[in-house]
């Protein structure tokens, strides 16, 4: 409809996935990289996962095409299957013969036979499964027992399993280990930066012929705010601006047209969660009580109300209680300390801090000069693993570059946690964090290592630098990556579990809510409506189940030995010119 009004030669923002508007984000082109080394050399398995709608089956798309031509592909969608329906969905897909009705066990010869007579031709067989979520454990346990078929040095059938955050935790599960270990190449995709989400919208008009700028600076703000950068959902609000522009006559969307399509559009969303952890809190709070009118809340209400506010309290006024530096004593020139020989701290860089209101007008300066000092470290910091094994470092292990992620953190007993936020809910978790950045459309990687009011350290390229609560706030999109520990951690403890985790869970619940334990060893009722409790107060879905964010949380309240992100800063700089800061 608004297609000629625009100049354009097709519909830009149509969902219909289409090779022409592949548009490869710097996280998409590491996700690539990531999948291709996972199936690469020997391996079997790739785990590639997402949010609906950020893109994984353009990933996959995109590795389809670089793949070499000695490789049959094979893609399986909305796998809903039986163990012999799977076996039979890839005999059709691989164009491989088999009798009606037949057994298991023959499918399976047939699909080895297929595998050993590619091998015999150099070709590798490699199977997409998308939607994999949907497969149960013993599809799953089928389809790791058709890997088994190898040479010397590779599988016969290489799998790349393709599905949403809950993929993730079922092959947590105790039943899929083997399958869990299996797994090379993983990947757990996140939405596009408002840097990307710009690009992302200019490149699907230039595509579909436009040939100016259709949407003003603040409208696509706006858009990348309310869309959280899921490009499924950019896609329905620009299309929608596109047609509220053409009724109106406006050769541009502007900030109100955005405003009003992204209104019409995400109220029939399912609900993205805010950067504000109140609104999060209140939001949890509303959903909560309305599921669950006649539970006992009034004896939590009050501790949850007390909690809250404590919590509030602790934010504003901790860093002065924990000697924090106050505004006027932030250094305004480069500090730099040399590292002691005893320490295993990087070293010190202090970049320019903001000030009072009435030095406004030196701020532009003051900004060019934080990044004028900063570049020469973001240049070398490119590489996640070094800052992983950094991470790894505070915890006291030092790690080697193949064991620095996620994947290997269990055999330091510790897990890993991947996620989006602001500093106010990483303050709250309490642990030092691996940020992802952003720096001329390039992607880079720091430790942070302790927040406060106004300021946060970074541990960046061997240096500790410290920088403003405004600058990072400007160069990290709110993905970040963490380390805990926890007793429990490898747990999901639900109403009826029973044992000694349950005793546990009942002493962390009573501590971090400052009640009586509970004189039970089963995961009652009342222990279900602790866990609500606990969930409400820190703003998180309330299911009254204890899985891995609640036990996360749980484990920052209590755990008094791990290392923590809020804490008195030490005050250790040396200027330049020789004097103590």
């Amino acid at each position: 409809m608004y297609k000629d009004f625009f100049g354009l030669s097709e519909l830009p923002f149509t969902i219909v996935p289409s090779s022409r508007y592949l548009f490869l984000s710097a996280r998409h082109r590491e996700a690539m990289n990531h999948l291709q080394a996972g199936l690469g050399g020997g391996g079997g398995f790739a785990l590639l996962t997402g949010e609906v709608g950020t893109g994984k089956t353009t990933v996959s798309k995109a590795l389809l095409a670089v793949l070499e031509d000695n490789v049959k592909t094979g893609l399986l969608l909305n796998p809903t299957y039986t163990g012999s329906d799977l076996l039979e969905a890839i005999c059709d897909e691989f164009s491989i013969e088999y009798q009606e009705s037949a057994s298991l066990k023959q499918l399976t010869q047939s699909i080895y036979c297929y595998l050993l007579n590619n091998h015999g031709q150099g070709l590798q067989t490699l199977l997409f499964i998308d939607e994999a979520q949907h497969l149960s454990a013993t599809v799953l346990e089928q389809l790791r027992l058709l890997t088994n078929l190898e040479t010397e040095s590779q599988k016969l059938l290489k799998v790349l399993l393709i599905g949403q955050p809950e993929l993730q935790y079922k092959l947590q599960t105790e039943e899929l280990r083997q399958l869990a270990q299996r797994i090379t190449g993983r990947y757990h995709l996140l939405p596009l930066t408002s840097q990307e989400v710009a690009q992302y919208i200019q490149f699907r008009i230039q595509v579909a012929g436009g040939s100016y700028d259709m949407f003003t600076a603040k409208a696509i703000k706006h858009i990348a705010k309310q869309t959280h950068g899921v490009p499924r959902l950019i896609n329905l609000v620009c299309d929608k601006c596109l047609l509220y522009a053409y009724y109106g006559g406006e050769p541009m969307v502007s900030g109100v047209i955005a405003e009003k399509a992204c209104a019409d559009v995400m109220i029939f969303q399912r609900p993205v969660p805010t950067n504000s952890a109140i609104n999060s809190h209140v939001s949890g709070l509303n959903n909560s009580v309305n599921m669950n009118v006649g539970k006992p809340w009034i004896a939590y209400g009050i501790s949850l109300i007390g909690g809250f506010a404590l919590a509030v309290l602790m934010w504003f006024y901790a860093p002065q209680w924990l000697g924090s530096k106050s505004d006027n004593q932030l250094s305004q020139s480069l500090a730099v300390q040399e590292k002691p020989a005893s320490s295993e701290l990087p070293q010190d860089v202090s970049v320019p801090m903001r000030k009072t209101a009435h030095q406004n007008r030196v701020q532009t300066q003051a900004d060019k000069s934080a990044e004028s000092l900063i570049s020469p470290y973001i240049k070398q910091s490119h590489n996640p693993i070094n800052a992983m094994q950094t991470l790894f470092a505070l915890w006291g292990y030092q790690v080697e570059a193949k064991e620095a992620n996620c994947h290997q953190a269990p055999r330091a007993d510790l897990y890993c946690y991947q996620g989006t936020g602001n500093l106010n809910q990483l303050a709250v978790i309490n642990r030092p964090t691996m940020l992802t950045l952003q720096a001329n459309y390039r992607t880079y990687f720091a430790i942070l290592y302790r927040v406060n009011e106004s300021s946060s350290q970074l541990l960046l390229a061997d240096k500790r630098i410290e920088v403003p609560n405004e600058w990072l706030k400007q160069h990290w999109n709110g993905e970040y990556q963490l380390l805990w520990y926890s007793k429990m951690a490898d747990q999901i403890l639900k109403i009826n579990d029973s044992g000694e985790y349950v005793t546990q869970l009942n002493q962390a619940l009573s501590e971090a809510l400052g009640e009586t334990l509970l004189e039970t060893t089963v995961f009652n009722q009342d222990m279900k409506s602790k866990v609500e409790a606990f969930q409400m107060w820190q703003g998180i879905n309330v299911d009254g189940i204890a899985g891995k964010e609640t036990l996360m949380l749980l484990d920052s309240y209590t755990n008094l030995d791990a290392p923590k992100l809020v804490g008195a800063v030490e005050d250790e700089s040396q200027h330049l010119d020789g004097s103590e800061s």
